[in-house]
């Protein structure tokens, strides 16, 4: 299955002149879900990953049922104040203006492998801080994952982080 015809483009959203990705129509024809979940776990089945840190909120969908396919542990990586423990947080820099993530500061043991995942890879601000974070709580980002990369935006360059990058498609 072309997984690409399932993505909904849609113009001008969030703001005007941005080709918005829509992923629910992907996610709401069960097949195609599942064919993506199932390529992220053929991609790390045999990379010994500990955890899938999943990037609020999209990056939910796919860490949680990719974590349980690979019988690891799942960390959520969240947007400020939604964390109910003690946190590690960063602000980092977006093309428009500033954001926060937070993780728990127990979330990993040190040392352990984790892979990163997220729906989309833009300008690789988001999944870099994401990085940052898990590093400052002692895990170590073997790889990241992304349903979607949009190349022209050269995120992969800013994120680059000497780990593995792999994305189901390339728009």
């Amino acid at each position: 299955m072309d997984l690409a015809k399932k993505i909904r483009v849609v113009a001008d959203f969030p703001k005007k002149g941005i080709m918005y990705q829509d992923i629910t129509t992907l996610l709401k024809d069960g097949k195609a879900f599942r064919q993506a979940v199932d390529l992220f776990y053929e991609k790390f089945k045999n990379c010994g990953i500990d955890y899938v840190a999943a990037i609020e909120s999209r990056g939910y969908l796919f860490g949680a049922p990719l974590a349980y396919k690979l019988g690891c542990g799942l960390v959520i990586v969240r947007k400020p104040g939604k964390l109910p423990a003690a946190v590690e947080r960063i602000e980092y820099d977006l093309e428009y203006g500033k954001d926060v993530l937070e993780i728990h500061k127990d979330a990993i043991e040190p040392g352990k492998k984790v892979l990163l995942i997220d729906d989309l890879l833009a300008t690789g601000g988001t999944a870099a801080a994401a990085c940052d974070l898990i590093k400052r709580v002692g895990g170590e980002v073997s790889a990241a994952a992304f349903l979607i990369e949009l190349s022209e935006l050269n995120g992969r360059q800013k994120f680059n982080r000497n780990i593995e990058v792999f994305t189901v498609l390339k728009v």
